[in-house]
């Protein structure tokens, strides 16, 4: 028989918000923060990407997107730069078991290399080693077309698009998106690593590798990283040589400005002064001091405070600036770390409706 819809029922799914409390508990829906929205209603869509196949040290990022969106269920909606930003209807794409199965298989690939690699070994005297590095940036690449697909069709519907990882390699297909829709724009990239390595351990999309595969993109005009503190040589050195397209603000710099006076809120208004008008924020949380995520990738002490870097985004949009995406990445498998996470997405995404509302008017 054919199902037939009551008035209530047709309203409901028409808008999503009709007969959505948020004061109640999240409902497990099984989107972010138990919101009522789908796809096709929702003006935000955020891709999970459960993928760290060329981490060099902890394990547990690609668990990453699970844990933040079990922990988004108890956070209170009421957010006091945007109290209504989550009516901008956001949803959560979820990831599949497939990926989740190729992620341990072909990591368990990347593993033999790096292995290798620490025991004195080159990848050029075995042809093993060999094979299974073109597996591995193969793999790489499938997901990197992926999310570049799924990206192009959610920003050609008009929506915008949130990317949580998963380790720090997963936004490049993103990147590449967004290269088809916008000419000129930056990254604000926190992080403990510049992440300019070249083929870091011969994976050519390695996690520590992105922003030196970000800066093969021409529209991304500038890139300005924050909280840098565990760099190799030739990282400063790509720094030093790029003629200001890359702008590094080092943790080490930062606390001795501070602890001489500098004023932080200066010092945010002077790093986004060298931003472009559309900004793209690239987040590793290992950016942040390792108290708030501990089980990250590659964690290291110093660091930055969570309300520091929210008083960053803060002026991104105070200054007019438009934040066209952003990405989460390197959130590791626990709790804690799915908690702040998952308040830093929530953040991010009202910070970039904020800003789109102020681009507007």
């Amino acid at each position: 028989m054919p199902v037939v819809l009551n008035f209530l029922q047709v309203q409901v799914m028409n808008n999503p918000l009709q007969a959505y409390n948020p004061n109640d508990i999240a409902e497990e829906n099984g989107n972010f923060l138990g919101l009522p929205f789908n796809y096709e209603s929702a003006k935000l869509i955020i891709f999970s990407v459960p993928w760290e196949v060329t981490v060099s040290y902890h394990q547990g990022t690609a668990q990453g997107p699970q844990r933040i969106a079990d922990a988004s269920l108890q956070i209170d909606l009421f957010d006091f730069d945007h109290p209504q930003g989550w009516q901008q209807g956001i949803f959560l794409e979820r990831h599949t078991a497939e990926m989740l199965e190729k992620n341990e298989y072909y990591r368990s690939q990347a593993a033999t290399i790096i292995k290798s690699l620490a025991q004195g070994l080159k990848i050029s005297d075995s042809q093993n080693l060999k094979d299974t590095l073109v597996t591995v940036n193969h793999s790489c690449q499938q997901i990197n077309e992926w999310l570049f697909k799924e990206c192009q069709k959610a920003l050609n519907l008009g929506k915008k698009v949130a990317v949580i990882g998963g380790d720090h390699s997963v936004p490049l297909g993103y990147f590449q998106a967004l290269a088809t829709q916008y000419d000129d724009w930056g990254i604000l990239h926190i992080d403990a690593h510049a992440d300019l390595r070249n083929a870091y351990e011969g994976f050519e999309f390695s996690h520590a590798s992105i922003m030196f595969n970000a800066m093969k993109i021409p529209q991304i005009s500038k890139l300005v990283q924050v909280g840098l503190r565990d760099i190799c040589d030739d990282e400063i050195e790509m720094i030093n040589q790029s003629n200001q397209r890359i702008i590094a603000y080092y943790d080490p710099v930062i606390k001795q400005q501070l602890y001489s006076g500098k004023n932080w809120l200066d010092l945010c208004r002077e790093i986004i002064s060298h931003l472009p008008e559309k900004v793209y924020i690239s987040f590793d949380v290992d950016g942040l001091d390792p108290k708030l995520c501990p089980h990250t990738g590659t964690p290291v002490p110093g660091g930055l405070e969570l309300e520091q870097v929210y008083c960053l985004f803060r002026e991104v949009v105070n200054t007019g600036r438009e934040i066209i995406g952003f990405d989460v990445c390197e959130v590791g498998n626990a709790e804690w770390d799915g908690n702040v996470g998952a308040r830093i997405v929530y953040k991010l995404a009202n910070f970039l409706d904020l800003s789109q509302i102020k681009v507007k008017n």
